[in-house]
């Protein structure tokens, strides 16, 4: 048992509801492995340490900074240490010592790296005569966990989403050795237990589900589907249409991955838009009867390029997760995303049969489904004009940065040529 924990209580005269809950919370922690010991720095406000009184100077309002410094500790065991979980391979670690403690001012920028922040923890303390209050302050701490290895494999689950009603925590993990990259993590809330630097499989086994789990909840993506599978509800003729929609829209995601994509605020919106678009446009189609088997690839060819990037989206906030297995994960998504359209395809198929077979005859079902799928499309799409529209378009500055990006397109340009001149090919083919 802790016998400094009543101290603390003693001292800040717990009070219920002393403080309100910070709406918004960014902790800062750096990761660190060397030899036997695992050294973590976390940087968070002061004020996220709730239902406590802090120690003023007299009633002038200003944190007796001296009398606050020997209780710190008990402070970060019981708002920080308690709720950090750290797995080295499979095993938890222990619970760490807690190596220095202190409070600095909002506006210091030591955790710009990991040596700043260590020398700027373990350094000389805030004096007394800052005349600082309690929710102006950054309560700093280093941590020191034993390890078997700093090669070892960890992961961690910070546990600060009780800090505020937000909690951002931007983790980065200094692996050993010199010259290592850094890795930066974003973590929203409460992101569960982290890889640090997970196994390929890890990796691939995340992203398979990422993908899977994003077909079935992306509603715009399912629409569209369903506007391919309408009129086509054989196996034969599917399997060239999605393939062309699955070819396509690999691309433009791998593209947007290795940074070929466009990086102006503009851009999610005008893809958002197209791929409305794109399922007004399918359903007109499906209501004038206009799309032939052929007609459908290239169509599911050009609107996957656009569904892509919207994948892409989908994966800025999580690629982070892929370590050092980024292309892994990529194309590990692209099958977690053609398992969720077979999922899709095994369900729509019969119930369309069954639709078109017993309640209504197959022409109308197709034009009422595909109305109602249009309706739908049609006012996606005006919302999300009206975003592109608050967007200003001017002329780019033609300098290095743009003729680079111009050849990357360039090269993606070639890469759909030849992918259209195989679409052709196929559509030739007499066994097709």
């Amino acid at each position: 048992m802790n016998l400094r924990l009543p101290r603390l209580l003693l001292w800040f005269s717990v009070a219920a509801f002393a403080h309100d809950i910070p709406s918004d919370v960014t902790a800062h922690v750096f990761f660190k492995p060397a030899g036997a010991k695992l050294q973590l720095l976390v940087r968070v406000p002061l004020k996220a340490m709730r239902d406590l009184e802090f120690p003023e100077q007299g009633r002038t309002g200003y944190l007796d900074v001296e009398k606050l410094s020997p209780v710190l500790p008990d402070a970060a065991t019981l708002w920080i240490v308690n709720f950090i979980t750290i797995l080295e391979g499979a095993a938890p670690l222990p619970k760490p010592r807690i190596a220095a403690t202190r409070v600095s001012f909002a506006s210091d920028r030591s955790f710009a790296s990991f040596d700043e922040a260590l020398a700027h923890i373990t350094g000389a303390p805030l004096a007394n005569g800052a005349n600082v209050t309690w929710d102006q302050v950054l309560f700093d701490m280093l941590l020191e966990y034993p390890i078997a290895s700093d090669r070892s494999k960890f992961s961690i689950r910070p546990g600060f989403e009780r800090l505020g009603e937000r909690v951002v925590t931007a983790l980065r993990f200094v692996p050993p050795g010199e010259g290592a990259p850094v890795r930066a993590f974003e973590l929203q809330g409460d992101p569960g237990l982290v890889p640090l630097d997970p196994h390929w499989q890890q990796a691939a086994r995340r992203f398979v589900e990422l993908g899977f789990r994003h077909i079935l909840d992306g509603t715009d993506h399912l629409l569209f589907l369903l506007c391919l599978v309408i009129p086509f509800r054989r196996w034969r003729p599917l399997v060239g249409v999605v393939t062309a929609f699955t070819v396509a829209h690999s691309i433009t995601l791998l593209a947007s991955a290795y940074g070929l994509a466009p990086d102006a605020l503009w851009f999610p919106p005008l893809i958002e838009a197209l791929i409305a678009a794109s399922i007004v446009y399918m359903s007109l189609e499906n209501i004038v009867g206009s799309g032939s088997a052929h007609r459908r690839w290239a169509m599911a060819f050009g609107f996957g390029l656009v569904h892509g990037f919207g994948f892409s989206f989908a994966l800025r906030e999580t690629l982070q997760f892929a370590g050092t297995h980024q292309l892994s994960a990529l194309l590990a998504f692209n099958v977690g995303v053609e398992l969720g359209q077979l999922l899709v395809l095994l369900f729509l198929i019969p119930l369309l049969d069954v639709l078109f077979r017993f309640v209504v005859a197959e022409r109308m079902g197709t034009i009422v489904l595909s109305a109602f799928v249009a309706h739908t499309g049609w006012h996606w799409m005006l919302e999300r004009q009206e975003q592109l529209a608050k967007f200003h378009f001017g002329w780019p500055a033609f300098n290095a940065a743009f003729w680079a990006s111009a050849t990357r397109w360039g090269m993606v340009v070639l890469v759909l040529g030849w992918a259209a001149r195989w679409m052709r090919s196929r559509r030739r083919s007499p066994s097709i």
